[in-house]
């Protein structure tokens, strides 16, 4: 399967919610929901954990892609992803970069390609 890569430089596609609802895998949606419980000191649960991944044209996303700036931004915009957008790193990103850096390196690295 070729790499999804969402606005904000997450890998969908290696995500373990988006594998869990390709894969149908219950098992894989508790495993999922239990350390992002303990990553985000929120409480997940495994149905909470449903995703074809933020490019998808379908409404199954994880919750937060629902309210996401970056995520409806790009959606506006009609990027392919932040790394296209004239506009890279805004400010949304910029503060996300500072949560999530490892993130950025995946847009860098297909900036540098454009």
């Amino acid at each position: 399967m070729k790499k999804m890569i969402a606005y904000c430089g997450i890998v969908c596609s290696e995500c373990g919610a988006f594998i869990a609802t390709r894969n149908d895998d219950d098992a894989k949606r508790k495993e999922v929901a239990e350390l992002w419980t303990k990553e985000y000191h929120h409480d997940f649960k495994p149905e909470d954990i449903n995703c074809d991944g933020c490019m998808a044209t379908t409404d199954r996303v994880f919750n937060y892609c629902n309210i996401c700036e970056i995520r409806k931004c790009g959606r506006e915009r009609g990027v392919v992803n932040c790394a296209y957008c004239g506009d890279y790193a805004c400010e949304k990103l910029e503060k996300f970069f500072q949560m999530a850096p490892m993130f950025r390196a995946t847009l860098d690295e297909i900036r540098k390609g454009l």
